[in-house]
């Protein structure tokens, strides 16, 4: 489990393919931390640690991760979100996040609004996800608050502390992100669709 609370930045250092997986080294500040067998999120994806080396470490994405989020686009130099996972009896700064992408989404507006910043996003209706105003999102990795819910969109607003610290600062149109809708309305969603 995770907060969306992100830690830190890293860098990715190298990817290589191997059949239906990918492993993926990332410079980090906090890799002194880690220990093999331990989850990270990376924008949001809850990825195992499975190699350390000095400042780097190396995770594997499989099949499955590769098809609902998106490890398929990034390449060696781009930076990605971290958190570690929470710590039982720590604050719940953020809100209950799972590390499991539910879908990708594109990013159709980035604003300057006069000291922070609106982003809106859009996503594919028919897997039935669903945002509603004040309600809690996941955007690679990052908790926020949605202020602007509709059918297949919501937007968020980044303060400027979120947007100096996490890759935010890297969105433009068209960029593509990791989503995870709130838990709870996920099981009312389901709920619904059965009825």
């Amino acid at each position: 489990m995770f907060t969306g609370i992100i830690e830190t930045l890293g860098t990715i250092q190298e990817i290589i393919k191997d059949k239906d997986n990918i492993h993926i080294t990332i410079a980090s500040s906090i890799t002194a931390e880690l220990q093999i067998d331990q989850s990270v999120a990376h924008n949001g994806i809850c990825l195992t640690v499975v190699a350390i080396n000095d400042q780097l470490y190396t995770v594997t994405a499989i099949g499955e991760t590769i098809k609902k989020t998106t490890i398929s686009y990034w390449k060696v130099g781009d930076i990605v979100n971290l958190e570690r996972a929470m710590k039982l009896g720590d604050r719940l700064d953020g809100h209950i996040v799972q590390g499991h992408v539910d879908q990708v989404g594109n990013c159709i507006t980035a604003n300057e609004t006069n000291g922070s910043w609106c982003y809106t996003f859009e996503y594919d209706e028919s897997i039935q996800n669903i945002t509603i105003e004040k309600g809690s999102i996941t955007v690679n990795g990052v908790s926020l608050t949605v202020v602007d819910s509709r059918k297949n969109k919501f937007s968020v607003a980044i303060i400027p502390y979120t947007h100096e610290n996490t890759n935010f600062n890297t969105f433009n149109i068209d960029t593509k992100v990791n989503l995870e809708f709130d838990v709870i309305g996920k099981y009312v969603s389901k709920l619904y669709a059965n009825k």
